[in-house]
């Protein structure tokens, strides 16, 4: 029996559901670590020998919880690959995108475990988010690359000064980023909860703190500089929205990290701040999307037959 076809919007749909669980997911695995519940179950897969459910305590609770929400994201995943074979027309980018998320949650799964088997070594714990981050974004560009036409060319829609300035901000964001999870390597919150000590970076918390903060200001700096270059011309009508976006996640992170800092890491303002990180992967990768756009292959082809 022939399997039936999907649309193109179907299939965008379930990029989209993808999407979203994976940016829940981060900060589910957040709540784990804030809460001291990151070796509330001893074992993994299972939560304990022998137990496959724990619910003996909140930590295990809330582990478990972490991993309802890994099985879920793990159906919307699969189902994102499964809909680029269905999808009517079949589409190579797609597929090769969809498995990238498959390749990127089956190494978060082997990367747990070595968190539980290390007890949370602050190097897996870095791992952990960073390739959280990056299956993040890969799931940005399938969602944007589902909503265009397949093309083998792009074009790009603005000057390349300006789209130089807009790379640079998501390098210095992945900067930012990577130096956030040192910061979060070297403080308290281990995420361990049964008394045992967690290993921690052999650094002084005010140094790698003041590092990130001094990346974050180059980054808002560079931010007002894109403002200045595109004011008062047609780009600001392209990119004002999503710049803005941009503008506003960094700059809020820049609060919440000082406020969290100077208030010695309150639980709820670090879960605000890897939110915020969040929302800056998603912000700058959008923004990323406006300084080209696909030229139809059929368009390509046409222009070399009038040439």
């Amino acid at each position: 029996m022939a399997l039936r076809r999907i649309s193109p919007q179907v299939y965008r749909r379930w990029t989209l559901a993808a999407l979203v669980f994976l940016a829940i997911i981060i900060l589910t695995g957040a709540a784990v670590r804030l809460t001291a519940s990151g070796l509330g179950c001893s074992s993994w897969p299972k939560c304990e020998r022998g137990t496959v459910i724990g619910a003996a305590n909140s930590h295990q609770i809330i582990e478990q919880v972490n991993r309802l929400f890994t099985g879920l994201m793990a159906v919307a995943i699969m189902g994102a690959l499964a809909g680029s074979l269905l999808r009517n027309p079949r589409r190579k980018d797609l597929t090769r995108l969809s498995l990238s998320l498959v390749v990127g949650f089956l190494l978060q799964g082997v990367i747990g475990g070595i968190l539980v088997l290390s007890h949370l070594h602050p190097l897996a714990l870095m791992a952990h988010f960073l390739l959280s981050a990056l299956v993040l974004v890969a799931s940005l560009v399938l969602h944007q690359r589902a909503g265009e036409e397949n093309a083998r060319r792009y074009r790009s829609t603005v000057p390349d000064r300006v789209r130089t300035l807009v790379r640079a901000a998501a390098a210095v964001g992945v900067v930012v980023v990577t130096s956030g999870t040192v910061v979060t390597g070297t403080g308290p919150h281990a995420g361990s909860n049964n008394g045992e000590p967690v290993k921690r970076f052999s650094l002084a918390l005010d140094s790698v703190a003041r590092v990130h903060s001094i990346l974050v200001m180059v980054l808002i700096g560079l931010l007002l500089y894109l403002y200045w270059q595109i004011r008062n011309t047609p780009l600001w009508t392209l990119l004002e929205d999503r710049l803005t976006a941009v503008f506003i996640a960094v700059f809020m992170q820049a609060a919440i990290g000082y406020t969290q800092y100077f208030t010695k890491l309150p639980v709820a303002l670090v879960a605000a701040h890897i939110a915020g990180a969040t929302a800056v992967v998603i912000t700058l990768t959008r923004l990323q999307f406006l300084t080209r756009a696909p030229i139809e292959a059929f368009s390509a082809h046409a222009e070399q037959v009038h040439q």
